[in-house]
């Protein structure tokens, strides 16, 4: 009995899917070069040249997805920031517990998804840089600053119309679930290189103290009890 062998695939059309695979690699190895030097070195010190020799391409192929640094830049923020309010909006409709537990929870995601991540050195980098960049700042306020408020402002308006949260001036309370966040992105990229490592903390530990006197501040409490009568004369 004689046995089928396999149609041997062409060589120039082996080489041509990889080439395939390859090009859709491209864009994801770009970002994620363009991430490590942006948080490295900041935006104005990094070059795309040196993005492209990172991701192994040439120069001319970084301008073919990117047509500048400030639309790189854009892209690598919608990948690991601004791209995600769409799922974390989602995620809040659906959250069937205690608007607490949302508030934890919301910390707990914004941790493992950026605040422990490279995408966290972004928010340093706006922090040295806006000033000079006008351009990015404003891209930055819109995509993620206004949608993150938006986002933390919701889960507080929950909390109070479920008589779950006292009611608090909004405008400053986002600030209030906000500072945690910015403190430990900006420990993590630049104070934590200051201090000596017997005095690191831990950042889950850290974010728990701070989830915790939160919502001693928020939660509506059961009123005190009723003091005692006077005694009797």
């Amino acid at each position: 009995m004689s046995t089928l062998s396999p149609t041997p695939i062409p060589s120039s059309a082996a080489s041509g899917t990889k080439r395939e695979r390859r090009k859709e690699a491209r864009p994801g190895e770009l970002l994620e070069a363009a991430l490590d030097l942006f948080v490295e070195k900041g935006f104005a010190a990094t070059r795309v040249d040196e993005v492209a020799a990172r991701a192994g391409v040439s120069k001319g192929t970084l301008f073919l997805y990117f047509p500048s640094k400030e639309e790189l830049f854009k892209a690598v923020v919608r990948e690991n920031i601004a791209g995600r309010f769409a799922e974390w909006n989602n995620e809040l409709e659906t959250f069937a517990g205690t608007t607490s537990n949302v508030l934890r929870y919301c910390y707990q995601v914004w941790w493992e998804r950026v605040g422990s991540t490279k995408a966290s050195g972004i928010t340093k980098l706006m922090l040295s840089e806006a000033q000079n960049f006008p351009e990015i700042a404003q891209f930055y306020q819109q995509e993620v600053i206004l949608p993150g408020q938006a986002l933390i402002r919701r889960i507080l308006e929950r909390g109070i119309a479920r008589g779950e949260f006292r009611p608090v001036n909004m405008d400053y309370a986002v600030y209030l679930v906000l500072a945690p966040m910015i403190f430990l992105m900006m420990w993590k990229h630049s104070v934590g290189a200051c201090v000596p490592d017997a005095l690191g903390l831990t950042p889950e530990l850290y974010i728990e103290t701070q989830i915790d006197n939160i919502l001693h501040g928020l939660c509506v409490r059961p009123d005190a009890a009723s003091p005692p009568p006077p005694p009797l004369a």
